[in-house]
């Protein structure tokens, strides 16, 4: 990028914000970061930008009631705007845990319960076979050893997901939402989505494997068939709604356009476009996926990284019990596996619901008990409750493996070394 890089570090304490230029004085001494490591953080997406891995990025730091933001770069590579703190992004994976919010909020209403059958309110999912290895025909199956659960859901055990293989398997379920790549657009509805499910044995037992994402996007239907809302409206009403969460959709409406970053692929060492702003997400989806469907802002998704602490609204009410809120920041899954995951997991992490929780100590310093995840189409969070610290990096360059571009490494790690 041969371009000036525009960037500006924002201080948001007690509900006052303050906007800072590169140029201006610095900021008054901060009680919860040290000035060096507010500039290391704000120096690592700078140097992203101008290396040219990125178009451009905004982030955050909140901790003690005490937000720093910061911009850089651009929300297109040949647009002229730059970013700014409520530009919209593709969260991707980063939907997962409003999902199973939504769905700890109906346990907590007591329309099913956890160990449950799922076929209750999912009667696709009853009498299902396996196959009889990874690689089988379609046709070579067995019977499952039992019932999948509403936990195997939760817990993404219930023997579909992601495969990483070329198999009979992997080819049938390319176009079915949640084994492979996000389509905000695929053209399906919620019930042809379960018929799509309930015609494919399962990959591995339930219970025995952790296969990734599909599990989300079986919450949001069981979302809508047990509240009788749709999975945006519940969202919206139940969710976003209460925690001041405008900007978070399934979809960006004509009026805020102008806000939402052009995506990009990397490829052959350049950024291809992926997305524009009047492309896959300009209209509502036909299947609102609970895996990966959503678009946010940095301060949106505070206020939920927010909630996640407390479980509850910014005016003190509850909106999820004590237990629920605890269960979907705690591991739930076995060595066993945890192994069969590490290929997205990596062996430090456990699956709590909708996210991962550290285990052990990562490179970047976070420590057990922290929770977070990462959405493939370029961001990334996470919350440190043991020092009540939240960072927030939203990009619009899209991972190219399951391992996240460095620079979300660079942010975490900044963020770490920033603590007073």
């Amino acid at each position: 990028m041969n371009r000036p890089t525009p960037h500006r570090r924002g201080v948001l304490a007690g509900g006052a914000a303050l906007t800072l230029a590169a140029c201006a004085p610095k900021a008054a001494t901060s009680p919860n970061f040290t000035e060096l490591g507010l500039a290391t953080l704000e120096a690592a997406l700078e140097r992203h930008v101008t290396r040219g891995s990125i178009p451009g990025a905004v982030g955050l730091v909140s901790r003690g009631g005490e937000t720093q933001v910061f911009t850089a770069g651009f929300k297109a590579l040949q647009g002229a705007e730059p970013m700014q703190r409520d530009t919209i992004f593709r969260i991707a994976s980063m939907t997962k845990p409003l999902t199973a919010t939504a769905v700890m909020m109906l346990i907590d209403e007591g329309k099913f319960i956890l160990d449950e059958p799922a076929e209750r309110l999912l009667p696709e999912l009853a009498n299902r076979r396996v196959l009889a290895r990874p690689d089988a025909p379609l046709s070579e199956t067995v019977p499952a050893n039992r019932p999948i659960t509403l936990r195997d859901i939760l817990n993404f055990t219930l023997g579909w997901g992601v495969s990483f293989e070329n198999t009979p398997i992997l080819q049938a379920t390319q176009r079915i939402p949640g084994f492979g790549m996000p389509d905000a657009q695929a053209p399906f509805t919620n019930d042809a989505f379960m018929a799509a499910l309930g015609a494919l044995p399962l990959m591995a037992q339930p219970g025995d494997r952790w296969l990734y994402s599909l599990g989300s996007n079986i919450q949001g239907v069981l979302v809508a068939r047990a509240s009788g809302l749709s999975l945006p409206d519940f969202l919206a009403r139940r969710v976003t709604g209460p925690l001041g969460m405008s900007d978070t959709a399934f979809f960006v409406p004509p009026e805020k356009l102008s806000r939402l970053a052009t995506a990009y692929m990397p490829r052959n060492g350049q950024l291809e476009l992926y997305d524009a702003p009047n492309g896959r997400y300009a209209k509502p989806p036909s299947f609102a996926a609970g895996d990966s469907g959503l678009v946010s802002t940095l301060d949106d998704y505070l206020a939920f990284a927010r909630f996640l602490m407390t479980g509850q609204a910014p005016d003190g009410r509850p909106l999820l019990s004590a237990r629920s809120l605890d269960e979907m920041k705690t591991n739930h899954l076995t060595k066993t596996q945890r192994w069969w995951g590490r290929q997205i997991l990596t062996l430090r992490r456990g699956w709590g619901y909708g996210m991962g929780v550290v285990m052990t100590p990562t490179p970047e310093g976070l420590r057990a008990g922290a929770y977070g995840w990462d959405g493939g189409f370029g961001t990334s969070w996470f919350n440190d409750p043991a020092r009540d610290l939240t960072a927030i990096l939203l990009t619009q360059r899209l991972f190219d493996t399951p391992d996240p571009p460095q620079i979300h490494k660079d942010f975490q790690a900044a963020a770490m070394k920033a603590l007073v």
